[in-house]
């Protein structure tokens, strides 16, 4: 059975592989077709080749086992990949809505009508593969992953606007001949608004904002369950890569010996550990419980 990290591993590479066919074809298909559009679109397919890139990086790097220098792991690198992502297509977008304004003082052909064909097997492909995505990295928790399926939803907007753009200007190349750049133009901004998102939902990742409070209420419940545990009287947590680092003090009989009360920390971490997956550790710190039968 894959673990998380070689199941998010699987699904980057399958997505390098899908991304470079896309981006070649649609490059290829706007260069003869004539049309702007369609080659933006293909230029924001073959970024997704370096973010897919840079996703199996992070993810490759974040499997590695814990060192001296690095105690809770390397799964940070996730979530800085995930950054990267969003800072990438920030880019990509940027240089998309650049070429395509560059481009409409200038003589303007109408595309063939073939080109709308790449599109929308590209929309169909994006289709899928951001499900995939979305499943997979929600499941195992992978911000990096999760922000590429956005990508790829972006990919399928892009591409439908795209499909737009040609359209009008193979309809009316009197009134829309300028379409095809135009929509090339609306590309771009939708890849920069995307990327900004993106580098937004990592930093909050990286400035260990807490997870919701459905998650927390799940630790404390989990840490309860233990005989011997009367009440949780804080509880933080913090993400590190695919998976949570909490911090628990937990409330227990005050004539316990430190030996008992230590027995019953392991056994609250080692609970909390089993029943919630996207757990990596647990520090307990035990306390003198002082009030009635603690409340659940």
């Amino acid at each position: 059975m894959l673990t998380t990290e070689q199941l998010g591993q699987r699904v980057a590479l399958v997505s390098m592989g899908v991304s470079g066919v896309l981006a070649v074809t649609k490059l290829a298909a706007g260069y003869l077709a004539g049309s702007m559009a369609v080659m933006a679109d293909g230029m924001e397919s073959a970024g997704d080749v370096l973010v897919s890139g840079v996703v199996l990086l992070g993810l490759w790097v974040a499997a590695r086992p814990a060192d001296d220098n690095h105690p809770y792991g390397h799964g940070r690198f996730e979530t800085l990949t995930g950054l990267g992502v969003g800072i990438a297509l920030a880019l990509t977008g940027v240089l998309i809505c650049w070429r395509s304004l560059s481009e409409l003082a200038g003589p303007h052909a109408v595309p063939a009508f073939w080109a709308i064909y790449p599109l929308i097997f590209s929309i169909a492909v994006k289709t899928g593969l951001s499900i995939y995505k979305f499943r997979a990295g929600a499941r195992i928790g992978s911000s990096a992953l999760l922000a590429d399926a956005w990508n790829d939803t972006v990919d399928i907007l892009s591409g439908t606007v795209a499909l737009v753009a040609v359209g009008l200007t193979l309809r009316d190349p009197v009134r829309f001949i300028t379409a095809d750049h135009w929509g090339g133009f609306a590309i771009g901004l939708i890849v920069v608004v995307l990327g900004l998102r993106l580098m937004r939902d990592a930093a909050i990742y990286l400035m260990d904002t807490m997870p919701s409070d459905q998650r927390m209420s799940l630790i404390r419940s989990s840490a309860l369950t233990v005989p011997g545990a009367l009440a949780v009287e804080k509880c933080f947590a913090r993400k590190t890569g695919l998976r949570y680092h909490v911090d628990l003090h937990l409330e227990v009989d005050p004539e316990l010996t430190v030996r008992l009360s230590h027995s019953l920390a392991e056994e609250v971490r080692n609970k909390i550990k089993e029943d919630l997956t996207w757990v990596a550790d647990v520090l307990v710190h035990v306390e003198p419980h002082e009030g009635p039968a603690a409340s659940r």
